[in-house]
């Protein structure tokens, strides 16, 4: 008897692959992978996270970042940028897709912090935060002057010394913030607010913000955009004093004034005392000499003045307007004089000139002439007036022989059919039960209706004792 053995093929589900490929993949590759690539496709979820591919001449890996991570990153990731990555691989189970599952990133050849220092200088030129217009002038004489540093540092001991030993009547106030480590930034940006906020009372003329030198993550805070933004936003002058001659941060290129170093802060903040009063000596010597020459002058003036011959015979002056008065006077009547001599001269001239023209006669003459064309006036229009009231009184007579009423005074009568509102000049112009209206003379009218209608033969105007035009009757 033969016995046949029946192999049986094991089954595997979609997702028991993916977790066997996920345990192979876990147990086979090392737990930590640095990868070097060129960041393509970044994503940014709504949530936080960042999704990725690392790429090179001939593949392509997908990436993931989470949230966490992306926090301790200082500089901006973006398409094209070269980096090394540290992470390990993890498959996705639900759609067997394999990612690296990033946990640090840093630039590839460029330092994480130079390139983030790099990346906001270009963010905030574009926007114009570096301008030199934007940058607010120094008073030249500060009474009162902010220092936001911390107070255990040596920054604010070289701020003051520096500022008492070139111009000691300034005051100061220290506002201590935290300048390094997580939330600097925020709390000396705060800090900047703050004192703009209260200035109505502070007073404060310039504020300093400063510390002493370190290193590039030790003066971290001052290249952060919120610090930039603050220095930016500020009403007070601020000077940056970070680090030592050759440190640079975004700070110093926002703000209005930048000093080196903390001691060179208060030399860039207050004038030297020295030089005030080296220039106020110079300026007092130089006034004392003119005040000293116009002094000069003004005594010369005065001598001169006093030698002159008003001040030796005070009166002559007076006498010689007094002679002045006196030669008008005689001059203003002279003039009179000869003004009535010429009036009364030309007067006698007019008077013979009107002598010669005897006015009496020539009023008489005038006055005959003036009758005689007042009697040819009136004959004249008397004479128009005759003629115009006889053509008045013709047109009138012409126009009463044409009113067609006049016959009614000659025993004619005119009959209108009321219905239609015509003249009835033969029978068909009415029908029966019609209301006729006769006009007669003296505006009196009569009303009758139509009872019956008969044609009477026309009759020749001579055999009839009647004749009245078509549409006229008698009563």
């Amino acid at each position: 008897m033969q016995i046949q053995t029946q192999t049986r093929t094991k089954i595997y589900t979609v997702t028991q692959v993916n977790s066997l490929v996920k345990d192979v993949l876990e147990a086979n590759l090392p737990s930590w992978l640095t990868i070097k690539g060129e960041i393509t496709d970044w994503k940014e979820h709504q949530s936080g996270h960042r999704y990725f591919s690392l790429k090179d001449e001939e593949s392509v890996l997908p990436c993931a970042m989470w949230r966490g991570t992306l926090a301790k990153i200082k500089f901006k990731p973006a398409n094209g940028l070269a980096v090394l990555v540290t992470g390990s691989i993890d498959l996705y189970v639900p759609q067997g897709r394999y990612k690296l599952i990033v946990d640090e990133m840093i630039p590839a050849g460029t330092g994480a912090l130079q390139l983030a220092f790099e990346q906001m200088v270009r963010k905030l030129e574009a926007e114009g935060l570096f301008s030199e217009a934007h940058k607010k002038p120094l008073p030249k004489y500060p009474q009162r002057i902010g220092i936001l540093t911390s107070e255990s540092g040596a920054a604010v001991q070289d701020i003051a010394v520096s500022i008492h030993n070139r111009w000691p009547c300034t005051k100061l106030l220290l506002y201590s913030v935290p300048v390094q480590g997580p939330g600097a930034a925020e709390a000396i940006a705060a800090g900047i607010r703050d004192v703009n906020g209260r200035n109505d009372k502070l007073k404060l003329d310039v504020l300093i913000v400063g510390r002493g030198g370190g290193s590039l993550e030790d003066l971290w805070a001052f290249n952060e955009e919120v610090l930039a933004r603050a220095i930016f936003d500020s009403r007070i002058p601020i000077i940056s004093a970070v680090g030592h001659e050759v440190d640079t941060t975004v700070a110093d290129l926002v703000a209005d004034a930048r000093a080196s170093t903390p001691t060179k802060a208060g030399m860039v903040a207050v004038p030297d005392m020295h030089d005030v009063l080296g220039d106020l000596a110079h300026h007092q010597r130089r006034l004392t000499g003119s005040v000293r020459s116009q002094f000069g002058l003004c005594c010369e003036y005065l001598q001169t003045i006093l030698a002159s011959a008003v001040f030796r015979n005070p009166l002559l002056s007076v006498l010689n307007r007094e002679q002045y008065l006196d030669d008008l006077t005689w001059s203003l009547g002279g003039a009179v004089k000869t003004m009535l001599v010429e009036a009364r001269r030309q007067m006698q001239d007019y008077q013979d000139q009107v002598a010669k023209i005897e006015p009496h006669r020539l009023l008489g003459r005038m006055t005959v002439e003036l009758n005689e064309l007042k009697g040819w006036g009136l004959a004249a229009v008397t004479k128009v007036l005759n003629d115009k009231e006889l053509e008045i009184t013709a047109r009138e007579n012409r126009l009463a022989a044409l009113n067609p009423r006049s016959v009614l005074n000659r025993g004619y009568s005119i009959t209108m059919n009321r219905q239609t509102g015509q003249m009835v000049r033969t029978a068909e112009d009415v029908q029966l039960d019609d209301f006729l209206i006769t006009e007669l003379a003296n505006d009196n009218r009569i009303e009758s209706r139509v009872t019956g209608r008969a044609s009477v033969p026309a009759r020749h105007p001579e055999s009839c004792g009647d004749a009245r035009p078509t549409g006229e009757h008698r009563p």
